[in-house]
This record gives C-alpha cells, structure tokens and sequence, in this order.
C-alpha cells in the first residue's frame, strides 16, 4: 500500500509541475489620477494627467488616458504629483546626533550598518527615492546597506554608494584625532592614499567590491578634527589618477571640493561633481560652466552645524569655528554659480542634519538664486543625469521607473510643500499613501 506521505508529496509535485507550465501572471495595472504633474524635463505643469504603470516601471502617461479594467485607481487629483526626489550628496551611515569623527571609535561596524536602517526609511518616506551616498568612515557599510535595500531586507531610497572615502593621510576624510598609539581597524583607513599610484591601486581596490563612483576627498574639510577646508589635500595629478582609473570601469568621480584651488584641479582631472565648492571664484565657476562640471551645494546644513534647525544638536566648537567662517560665503556663491548657468544637483550632506528632513535645503537654493522649478529640477532629472541613469529615473516617462510622489499643494507657488510629501511610489510600490 501506498504511504499517505508519498501521496501527498506525488500530489504536491503533480501540482508544482502543473502551475510550472502554466504562464505567470501579470502584474496588476495600477492607475494613477494627477491633479497637477510637474514635468521636470519640459519645465511645465500638466493638469489632468493618468499615469499607467506595470511592475516597475510607467506604462503610459496622459491626458485623461482611458484606465483598464481591473486596475488599482490611486485618486491624486487633488495634489501635485511630481518624480521621486533625489539627492545626490547623503551619508545614511552615520548618527547625526553625534557628528565628531572620533565617535566611530566607540562603535563597531554592525552598530553601524543597524543604525543607518531607520535612515534609510526617513530618507524614503521623505520623498527621496534614489540617493547617491558618498562614503562612509566604516568601508563598505553603505554597500551592505544598498544591498540589503535591493533584497528588499529593509526599506529604503535606491542607493549608489562610494564606498569609502579616498582621502590623504590626515586628509578631510580621515579620522583625525585619536593618540598616536593607536592603530585605526582596516576599514576607517581603507581609502587612505598618497601619492598617484596609491590613488590608482585604492580606486582599483573600491571598484572591485562593486561600488557605483568613487568619491576623492580634494580639499580640506569643515566637519574634520585638524583640517583646514581652504587648503588642498590632493594634487591635480592625485586627482586625475582617480578620474583615469575610475573610467576604465565607466565610474564617475565626486570630489569633495572647498578650496579654489581644489576645485580648479578637479575640474581640470575631469570629475563628475564638486560638491560644496564653499570657495568658488570667478574662474572656477566659469571651468565648471565649460566643462559640464556640476555644482552639489549643501546649503542648509549651516543650520545643522551651527545648531541653529529646531531638530539638530550642535557639532564640535572646532567645526562650528570653520563654519561661522565661511557659511555665508558657500551660499553666496552658489547664487553666483546659479546665475552664470553652472549644472546644479542637489545634495544635502544628510547625516549632518538630521535624515528625512532633506527638503529643507529646496527653500534655500530657492532663497539663493534658483526659481522653484529649477530647484525641483535638480533634484529630478539634472540629478538623475548626474548619477548617468536619466533614462532609468529623474522623470515622468514611459518605460522609466514609477518613482512618484505628491504634495498636498503647489511647490512652484511655496517651495516648502515639498517637506510634507503625502505620497511615496518606488518602483512601483507604495511606500507612504
């Protein structure tokens, strides 16, 4: 006779093999209204728009489209539907709370990776659903980070990481500080070089553990025990070793850039982005206009620094002594750059103000120099290009990525709406309803 348990497993296969042959089944058609939809690739507002999307991605997009039968209608009407947010200068691996470098010595690289989740998930829920993360003190937390966010282990914005930052010794990017006696782990000194060929072998040693760009550490830092942000840290020549090496692998280079003259000699290496660029001069911007360069600015987190944002905790007295020196200057200029037509991405530094609060910065690039629309563009589209992925996200297009958010009113009339975003799509999932 035949065992009861065979039956069912003989049952249970017969029923895999059946359902194996038959087609899967398609995603379900979900069918957004749009009161208003800002098209950040036109500079327009359209009204009465349906947005059709399948899986991922948008199927269709327009006036008043005829909606399928069977789709999962989400009424926006009476809202601004606008492409998810990005923000191309974040640090999700970090605790904002206790900005001193010197911290990472009391904690482990898995207090670290657990930490940076709740940052991912204020980071989505406000809106921003790619990020470009620019290092980490801990190497590679921000890859495990990433992953796990593809996986779908944690919820958070579409990460392209760095990796760690490559930095001089004693440089803007290292922790500076601790006794001489003692030896910092693998992984806060990793992207440590001097000279060209360290650059080389440090950029070759990133790429192959999958990172997305590399970020070079140019200039002195604000936010850096013993740094000083007017000086150079790297050579030009330093900095074209990064930029030549990285495009072997078709990776683009950040390069934090304070000092005239390290923004000047990573314009000239060929970097994708300064980001700060606190000192630019007439020159530099005018380098930056002819070479495409783009300008990533932080021009809120001032007030993060100082201690001034209602939710933020004062950094070190070192820090705020650079900043009180030259805050003023970095937003000064950023209007300046905004006038002359320099390319603006924008990025926040999030890990220096608190994460999820990163539409706070749209007011100011606002209040220095950007319309509404520009500001919006660029953390849409002129982000996205950036990042060299426009054709997957930054706009509302067919065959792109269904990142969507809405607003409960008109960000082009008051800018600020755009820090209580209602609605949150990533890739075709809703995240914030």
């Amino acid at each position: 006779m035949r065992s009861p348990i065979l039956a069912l497993l003989a049952t249970a296969l017969l029923c895999s093999a059946a359902s194996a042959q038959q087609p899967p089944p398609q995603p379900a058609v979900i069918a957004i209204r749009a009161g208003k939809l800002i098209d950040v690739d036109s500079g327009r507002v359209l009204t009465n728009q349906i947005i059709l999307i399948r899986g991922e991605k948008i199927e269709a997009l327009g006036d008043n489209l005829p909606i399928p039968a069977g789709a999962h209608l989400i009424d926006l009407s009476k809202m601004t539907v606008l492409p998810g947010l990005i923000d191309c200068h974040t640090h999700l691996v970090g605790d904002p709370k206790d900005a001193d470098p010197l911290s990472e010595l009391r904690k482990t690289a898995a207090q670290r990776a657990f930490e940076s989740i709740p940052n991912a998930r204020a980071t989505l829920l406000a809106g921003f659903t790619t990020v470009r993360d620019v290092g980490a003190y801990r190497a590679f937390v921000d890859l495990a980070l990433r992953d796990a966010i593809n996986r779908g282990d944690v919820i958070g914005p579409r990460m392209f990481v760095a990796g760690a930052y490559i930095t001089i010794t004693g440089g803007g990017g290292a922790v500076n500080g601790p006794a001489p006696d003692i030896t910092l782990p693998w992984d806060m000194r990793f992207g440590v070089a001097d000279g060209p060929d360290q650059v080389r072998q440090r950029v070759r040693a990133l790429e192959q553990f999958g990172v997305d760009h590399i970020k070079v550490i140019a200039s002195g830092a604000f936010l850096s025990h013993g740094s000083n942000p007017a000086s150079d840290d790297f050579t030009y020549e330093e900095v074209r070793a990064a930029v030549e090496e990285a495009g072997k692998k078709g990776l683009r280079v950040a390069a934090h850039a304070h000092a005239a003259s390290s923004i000047k000699n990573a314009v000239r290496a060929g970097v994708a982005s300064i980001e700060h660029g606190t000192m630019l001069d007439d020159e530099s911007i005018r380098m930056m206009k002819e070479h495409g360069t783009y300008l990533v600015a932080d021009v809120y987190d001032d007030e993060c620094i100082l201690g001034a944002a209602p939710d933020a905790n004062a950094h070190p007295a070192d820090f705020q002594a650079k900043e009180r020196q030259f805050g003023k200057l970095q937003r000064e200029n950023f209007r300046k750059a905004v006038l002359a037509g320099v390319n603006i991405a924008f990025g926040t530094d999030a890990g220096v103000c608190p994460h999820g609060i990163n539409a706070r910065q749209f007011a100011y690039q606002v209040k220095y120099g950007q319309t509404p629309m520009q500001a919006i563009q660029s953390a849409t589209i002129n982000a996205a290009t950036l990042i060299g992925k426009s054709d997957e996200f930054g706009s509302l297009r067919p065959g792109k990525s269904a990142d969507i958010i809405a607003v409960s009113d008109d960000p082009l009339a008051n800018i600020r709406t755009l820090e209580n975003v209602k609605f949150v799509m990533k890739q075709g999932q809703i995240f914030k309803q």
